[in-house]
């Protein structure tokens, strides 16, 4: 077994798959119009679903707005150097909710952004002893 993908419901999807391939620097893998269920899915990612697990985002036509709700925390991303993906980040455009520093009452290395519909990912530096 593996994890396959994480869903996330999105308002506007080009503004979204923007952000995510101009911002992050994923690619759009795939994108598919359902007309009779009125929606429309695009896949995300850094490499091929056959071998990582990437993001779905699901734009319900007509719905322009979600409310995150209580219960998400958050997506998270390996980075070579938390504040060099920081500031590159920001540089093209994207918004950083959290400046890097060390987690709470941990040492770790992260930073936050959040996308264009508020939800929140984390950068983190590679941790050693992980593959």
């Amino acid at each position: 077994m593996r994890i396959l993908h994480t869903m996330l419901r999105v308002g506007d999807l080009d503004r979204s798959i923007a952000f995510y391939t101009e911002v992050l620097g994923m690619r759009l893998l795939r994108r598919k119009d359902y007309p009779e269920g009125r929606f429309t899915l695009a896949f995300v990612g850094y490499g091929d679903e056959s071998r990582e697990a990437v993001l779905e985002l699901t734009c319900n036509w007509d719905t322009r707005h979600y409310d995150l709700g209580n219960g998400f925390g958050h997506i998270a991303i390996e980075v070579d150097d938390v504040h060099r993906a920081a500031e590159a980040i920001r540089a093209r455009g994207g918004k950083i909710i959290r400046e890097p520093g060390p987690m709470n009452a941990g040492t770790t290395l992260i930073a936050f952004v959040e996308d264009p519909d508020g939800y929140p990912i984390e950068l983190l530096g590679p941790r050693p002893g992980c593959e």
